[in-house]
């Protein structure tokens, strides 16, 4: 076992274009007794309700829901940022979600989601970012590693758009680099304590 001095409190994913398939590979993944909350931000067209949720926790040991504000995260349940709302997370766990300006031209923002975790858990918190086209996630990932987080990044080499991932390993000295089957073992091995970095 790898004892580490702050055990993981949240996992927060990133991810756009490519970013469905992507998730329904890490989701599926995920034994149903997590034992973390999963916080999620797919950038979604805002015109249009989404029936994400429902098909990803169709395809999840997980429970997934459309976030609302007022929920407070709990383990084995994955929460997904509805369309044209910024999914930002408070200390305890609380969820807000906010119509402020869109970041680099989104909304929801992976980057506001990933500072509010780096700002509410510090170093228990575990990001993702996953396939997409531009550089949203970057900033937030820096932030996350800034306070003693941990950053995970779907391969360049190997995701369907490279852009996001690729911004996060130049902003950030990015802890794990895994093609995307590999990341759900790697957030349960990092969570059990049984992988160090």
């Amino acid at each position: 076992m790898f004892a580490r001095a702050v055990p993981y409190e949240i996992v927060a994913i990133g991810t756009s274009a490519g970013g469905v398939k992507a998730l329904i590979t890490v989701l599926q993944a995920l034994p149903a007794d997590f034992p973390v909350p999963v916080v999620i931000v797919q950038h979604l067209d805002p015109r249009h309700d989404t029936v994400l949720a429902e098909i990803l926790d169709r395809r999840s040991r997980l429970r997934v829901k459309l976030a609302e504000a007022g929920d407070v995260a709990e383990p084995g349940v994955a929460y997904l940022a509805p369309p044209d709302r910024h999914l930002l997370i408070a200390p305890g766990g609380g969820l807000d979600l906010s119509k402020s300006d869109k970041v680099r031209f989104v909304r929801p923002s992976a980057d506001r989601l990933f500072e509010s975790v780096a700002v509410a858990y510090g170093p228990a918190a575990l990001v993702c970012v996953l396939t997409g086209t531009g550089r949203d996630g970057s900033t937030g990932a820096r932030a996350v590693s800034s306070r003693g987080g941990t950053v995970i990044a779907e391969d360049p080499s190997t995701a369907e758009f490279k852009g996001m991932p690729q911004a996060a390993v130049n902003a950030v000295a990015v802890d794990l680099t895994l093609p995307l089957e590999r990341i759900a073992d790697a957030l349960v091995a990092l969570i059990e304590g049984t992988r160090s970095l």
